[in-house]
């Protein structure tokens, strides 16, 4: 494993870092970058090896997230590893043969996955979602006909596969299940939107109008769904925490470095106290971020699943985009007016910041989660 740890951190350095400043201006990464990091097992870590992939510890897919963190960008890391939110529905709950015609190829970087769960009308309320797969009969053969909205989704536009959640049945959580949806279906709709951070990112808005798939693309039991997006909620906020706490690691290794080397008033700018007390701040922030994601790991190693642990997952969320967050500012301060343009890291991750406290749920919703979690 130490062989390939040390390979894609050579991938990130040769292939990643040179080039991401011209990606972000451009607004996408090359589509030829999934092929490639599919073929190096990037694409592949910790999932099944009958699909391609090769099954490892919690702890070891986060290494790898935090390595292609070193370059950078929430944007370029949201867009490659879309289908780490995409494909978890499918793999753990959808029939074999729908697996097999997707999972692997999307793990060898040839197909792209997405999610695709908020709507215009609301994000984390997955229970009163709008958008409706009604079952129909077309030419004897039983479909689903969806119509609806879904918006913020990344890698919207570039997706091979959408993992849509819908509703088929009745108001609130009970009437929720998911779909598989092709890129490429008739009445699907899809508008590229701007942001303020990810700019490679592809996001989108998606259209559905009388959208057709075949019933067998169901995933899982129909009206079952929503345990099966709640329990996807909950990787991805782990994902972002320790994404999180990579940034702000990157963040405070560029402006350390900058303090050592930059010199004000006859001296680096590393011994003026006031510096120095803002790098060590930084450095206490995420030490203390960090010991409570390896605790997270630990647990969930430990096999815990407790309403306890459910509810530190939302709630170390926002500490770690918290730390992100005030590592990002404290770089950009050091950095001064270099924080300030474009190219450095720091100012690419403070752009970034904001969308790690929103994405997988709001600082808002988190704490309201975990408030229910722990029955207080």
């Amino acid at each position: 494993m130490e062989d390939f740890f040390n390979s894609v951190e050579r991938f990130v350095k040769e292939q990643i870092t040179p080039h991401i400043n011209d990606w972000d201006e451009a607004g996408e990464f090359p589509k030829s970058l999934y092929r490639t990091a599919g073929e190096l097992g990037l694409l592949g870590l910790g999932y099944p090896e009958e699909l391609g992939g090769f099954e490892c510890s919690l702890a070891d897919r986060l290494k790898l997230s935090n390595l292609i963190c070193k370059a950078g960008s929430g944007g370029l890391l949201a867009g490659l590893f879309s289908h780490n939110i995409g494909l978890p529905p499918l793999i753990n709950h959808g029939s074999e043969a729908l697996v097999q015609s997707i999972a692997p190829a999307v793990l060898r970087g040839e197909l792209i996955s997405a999610l695709a769960i908020t709507e215009p009308t609301g994000g984390s309320d997955v229970a009163n979602l709008k958008t409706r797969a009604d079952l129909v009969q077309v030419e004897g053969q039983p479909h689903y006909r969806i119509n609806g909205e879904k918006v913020f989704i990344t890698s919207g536009v570039r997706a091979d596969w959408l993992t849509v959640a819908v509703r088929t049945g009745e108001p609130g959580a009970k009437g929720i299940s998911v779909i598989m949806v092709p890129g490429n279906s008739k009445g699907l709709t899809r508008t590229p939107l701007k942001k303020m951070g990810w700019w490679m990112s592809d996001t989108a808005a998606l259209h559905f109008q009388d959208v057709l798939v075949p019933a067998s693309n169901l995933v899982g039991v129909e009206n079952k769904g929503f345990r099966i997006v709640m329990e996807n909620f909950n990787t991805e906020r782990l994902m972002l925490s320790g994404a999180s706490v990579g940034f702000a690691r990157v963040c405070f290794e560029e402006a350390l470095d900058w303090a050592q080397n930059r010199q004000t008033f006859g001296k680096r700018l590393m011994d003026h106290q006031v510096i120095a007390h803002k790098l060590a701040d930084m450095r206490m922030r995420i030490r203390a971020t960090e010991a409570w994601f390896d605790d997270t790991l630990a647990r969930i190693d430990r096999g815990d699943i407790s309403d306890q642990l459910i509810a530190d997952i939302c709630l170390l969320k926002n500490m770690a985009t918290q730390t992100m967050q005030h590592c990002a500012g404290e770089a950009v301060q050091i950095l001064g007016g270099m924080g300030f343009m474009r190219g450095t890291k720091s100012e690419r991750i403070y752009r970034e910041t904001k969308v790690m406290s929103i994405g997988g749920g709001a600082e808002e919703i988190m704490k309201e989660l975990a408030i229910r979690q722990l029955k207080w």
